[in-house]
């Protein structure tokens, strides 16, 4: 099969994938609602289930679908930024200041806004230290990024124990939760949607760039790409749509880490085709995993990040096998 063909019925089979996991995510918990009402809910009938469909598990499954793909996109774009392919969203430490901003406002007693404000605040100035010490005086090269990310990232986790040490038992556990990936608390899903989908139109243009920059920034010099321009904005992109998963969702590992490496093993890397497939496949993923979260042990509820954990180690653990080199 033509490789073009390949890659758009992998589209197809990840659009279908989505919308059956989207349709699972509505159906399925510890009362279960059949097809046929969940259709008629959407649709503005009155059925007996509306009220689970539409004010639970709608806006639950849209914000699970808005972070999946989120995180998998910045998933795809950072592996390209740094040139590795099995490069993660939270290897900037970007996880780790919006982990210090949450733990605070929980401490705090602030609400779920204070919660979500406080927690991007800390992913922007972890971004912000990031860029700045990445950058410096010298040349801002991809070891260089990777090893203030680090850096980073180790800070903001031992100021996150610290909190914890410290925090009352009564609030532990709600720490715990968004510390490991967390959708019962989302308010407005449509905000993680809307950027999702204005990030992926953002970074489709620049796709033929970022194919030439995988192959080498001397390459994608010579053939007039701005490499430092391009760099500056990827970096800006997979840090902000970080940020919004994070605040959104909590910490939740692995979906921009495995992701992007299995869609790419399925269609290549091409980005023109890669990056939308990343967010369908994203999204679907952690709609699933969440579903599973909230219906394995009902009525009590699992965090989804131990779901994606469970899922992508063995993954992970298998791509390492088939590429030793």
């Amino acid at each position: 099969m033509p490789s073009r063909h390949r890659a758009f019925l992998v589209l197809v089979l990840l659009a279908s994938g989505g919308l059956a996991s989207f349709a699972a995510a509505l159906a399925v918990g510890s009362l279960s609602v059949p097809i046929s009402d969940v259709i008629a809910a959407l649709l503005g009938q009155p059925v007996n289930n509306a009220a689970i469909v539409l004010d639970l598990r709608l806006p639950r499954a849209l914000a699970g679908f808005a972070c999946g793909g989120l995180l998998a996109l910045a998933g795809a774009l950072m592996q390209v930024l740094l040139r590795n392919p099995l490069a993660d969203p939270y290897v900037l430490g970007i996880s780790g200041g919006a982990g210090v901003g949450a733990m605070l406002a929980i401490l705090l007693g602030l609400s779920v806004a204070g919660l979500n404000g406080l927690a991007f605040l800390g992913a922007l100035g972890a971004m912000l230290i990031v860029f700045g010490l990445a950058h410096g005086d010298g040349a801002w090269t991809q070891t260089r990024l990777l090893l203030t990310g680090v850096i980073v990232a180790a800070g903001c986790g031992a100021v996150v124990a610290l909190m914890l040490s410290i925090a009352p038992e009564h609030k532990l556990r709600g720490m715990l939760f968004w510390l490991m990936g967390d959708l019962s608390q989302t308010g407005a899903p449509w905000i993680a949607l809307v950027i999702l989908v204005l990030a992926l139109l953002a970074a489709m243009p620049f796709a033929r760039e970022l194919n030439l920059l995988a192959r080498g920034q001397d390459t994608a010099q010579a053939l007039g790409v701005n490499v430092k321009r391009l760099r500056y904005t990827v970096y800006a992109l997979a840090s902000l749509v970080t940020a919004v998963a994070v605040t959104s969702a909590g910490s939740i590992g692995f979906v921009g880490l495995v992701v992007p490496h299995l869609v790419r093993l399925a269609i290549g890397n091409d980005q023109r085709l890669l990056l939308p497939a990343s967010v369908l496949a994203g999204g679907a993923l952690l709609t699933l995993a969440d579903t599973l979260a909230r219906t394995i042990v009902a009525p009590q509820q699992l965090p989804v990040g131990v779901l994606t954990a469970l899922i992508g180690v063995p993954v992970f653990l298998f791509l390492l096998a088939r590429h030793r080199q």
